[in-house]
């Protein structure tokens, strides 16, 4: 027996409220959205009610949040200021701060061009931009030196020792970054970072690929 999809998931789900949904569209402000795109414009209501084929008292009650625009009326709006559908329904609030927490974060043990006591915390959780990759690497102890060597890309590499000590080789290059030393690097070059047999270090890399 095939039972209505619909009928089923009524069944499964809460009826919404229509106070609630009412609610979600004023959160949105879809009339202060319109009426700034108006008078952006410099339009009028009769202007912007020729162009939408809507009355301007009409769009006056939609600028105040006394009606509930219907899709097929937000649609007119948005064709007429060539904006999609979606301007009116998407988080404009910036974004002023992210936080990671330590348990959040990724751990990953490294073990191409790395010893198997390279470890890194990965921190793109917190980066919008793809072409942005912080992390923060810990030179575990080992009876060997510990070495990591980046793969190379076009783009920068920021690096700074947040404890111990590295020795970083790039190309015909030999300097030892301590405790507080930041080193930035151009990517494309060949280069590793060694920590010494039986010491610990940690790090923070940030790279940033260069776009096209």
């Amino acid at each position: 027996m095939q039972v209505d999809e619909d009928k089923q998931s009524d069944t499964n789900f809460d009826v919404v409220d229509a106070g609630q949904a009412e609610a979600v569209i004023e959160q949105k402000t879809i009339g202060e959205r319109i009426r700034r795109l108006r008078t952006k414009r410099s339009l009028g209501l009769v202007e912007l009610g020729k162009k939408t084929d809507l009355s301007a008292s009409f769009l006056s009650q939609l600028e105040t949040g006394r009606v509930v625009p219907t899709v097929r009326n937000l649609a007119r709006i948005a064709i007429a200021f060539q904006k999609d559908l979606s301007y009116f329904f998407r988080d404009d609030a910036p974004v002023t701060f992210r936080i990671l927490r330590r348990q959040e974060r990724v751990r990953l043990q490294r073990s191409a061009n790395a010893s198997a006591n390279f470890v890194t915390d990965s921190l793109s959780a917190l980066i919008s931009d793809s072409s942005m990759n912080p992390c923060i690497a810990d030179f575990r102890a080992s009876d060997e030196e510990v070495t990591f060597q980046p793969r190379l890309f076009e783009g920068i590499e920021f690096t700074l020792v947040m404890e111990g000590r590295l020795t970083l080789v790039s190309e015909n290059e030999t300097r030892t970054l301590e405790t507080g030393d930041v080193a930035w690097l151009d990517a494309i070059r060949k280069r590793r970072y060694t920590c010494e047999a039986g010491h610990t270090a940690r790090a923070m890399f940030i790279t940033r690929h260069r776009r096209n």
